[in-house]
């Protein structure tokens, strides 16, 4: 093996691990959510990143990023979300052709029942992946990079 391929390997074990992380965290966020709130992880990231904007709503485009999503499974999401009277969709006044999703107050009302089981399921699973060697150091250096809430006030 030359240089490059070594390196190579190098680059495919982190994303191999990392894919690994993502994994374990992913499992037990959604065991978690939708056994306490009926919530998928996706839902959950969806309706966290607008209550995380000025005014709470986002545009499609902007919501499908966010979730790393399609934009046809973003607009599927949002419909669901939209059944279930966790948010609503509204014309953009200034561009006819723009939709933007907002949190309704049941969508901020389930929101903040799920944060705390969401923040202690990561937590959680942070810590058993830095148990397991091969997830330890990037389980580690998540957690490390985690600013705690009342630190971020000071």
């Amino acid at each position: 093996m030359g240089v490059s391929d070594d390196a190579i390997e190098v680059r495919a074990q982190g994303w191999r691990t990392m894919v690994a992380l993502h994994g374990l965290i992913e499992t037990r966020l959604e065991r978690a959510l939708q056994g306490a709130h009926g919530l998928s992880v996706v839902e959950f990231t969806v309706l966290d990143a607008l209550s995380r904007q000025d005014g709470w709503h986002m545009r499609m485009q902007q919501l499908a990023r966010a979730a790393a999503l399609s934009s046809s499974a973003t607009t599927r999401l949002v419909t669901r979300l939209e059944d279930r009277h966790l948010l609503t969709r509204i014309l953009c006044a200034d561009d006819r052709r723009g939709i933007y999703t907002e949190l309704t107050q049941a969508g901020v009302d389930l929101l903040n029942r799920a944060r705390p089981t969401h923040d202690s399921t990561l937590e959680a699973a942070l810590a058993e992946a830095e148990a397991v060697p091969e997830l330890a150091a990037l389980a580690a250096a998540l957690h490390d990079s985690v600013v705690p809430v009342t630190a971020a006030a000071d």
